[in-house]
């Protein structure tokens, strides 16, 4: 089967108070920084290299506030399965303090007490590209860190947990691709815009 959508271009949203601080950020909607705002305008020119025939957000602010720097706001559409993680009782704690509780833990594989687990995150991404691969063209995706490294490995067919090999700085540009009928990551975590 030929894949419909030749690229996804995943944007990880530019920086906030909790992404310096290190804090879990799920679904608490605070937005970006100054800084924040010039990683989001700082992504206009690379985005150019690409004509999207479809546009989504996060429908939270820091995604979509990234969004609209970018120019790509106009047309974009939010979507409920970009959200971030739901973190649960760790929601705003860093790992450090969760090591304080809980020295061995690890997301990935305890998850998070209250919140989503990674099986949870995993079937909201595998939505997110069941969408992306009937849209005839480049799908342009703003989101947030983990549920964008779970994506990333869902769309190489590996398992949500897979997530925690790769990593995501904010405002950097990733892009999914085909080699023949092979998904394969083409472009990972580009900051050189920044």
């Amino acid at each position: 089967m030929k894949p419909l959508s030749p690229q996804i271009v995943l944007v990880r949203h530019g920086e906030t108070a909790w992404s310096r601080s290190g804090q879990h950020t799920g679904r608490t909607d605070i937005p970006l920084l100054e800084d924040g705002q010039r990683m989001g305008r700082a992504l206009h020119a690379p985005l150019c290299a690409w004509s999207f025939a479809a546009v989504w957000t996060s429908p939270l602010r820091r995604a979509s506030e990234t969004c609209a720097l970018s120019g790509h706001g106009v047309i974009a559409r939010p979507n409920p399965d970009l959200m971030e993680w739901d973190y649960g009782a760790y929601e705003g704690k860093t790992s450090k303090e969760i090591h304080a509780e809980v020295p061995d833990w690890k997301i990935w594989k305890d998850g998070v007490p209250e919140g989503e687990t990674v099986e949870q995150v995993g079937a909201r991404a595998d939505r997110v590209i069941e969408e992306a691969r009937r849209i005839q063209g480049n799908v342009l995706l703003f989101s947030h860190g983990h549920l964008l490294r779970v994506l990333g490995a869902r769309w190489l067919g590996l398992p949500p947990t897979d997530g925690r090999l790769f990593t995501l700085s904010t405002a950097s540009i990733s892009v999914l691709g085909w080699d023949g009928e092979q998904p394969v990551l083409m472009k990972w975590n580009d900051t050189t815009h920044l």
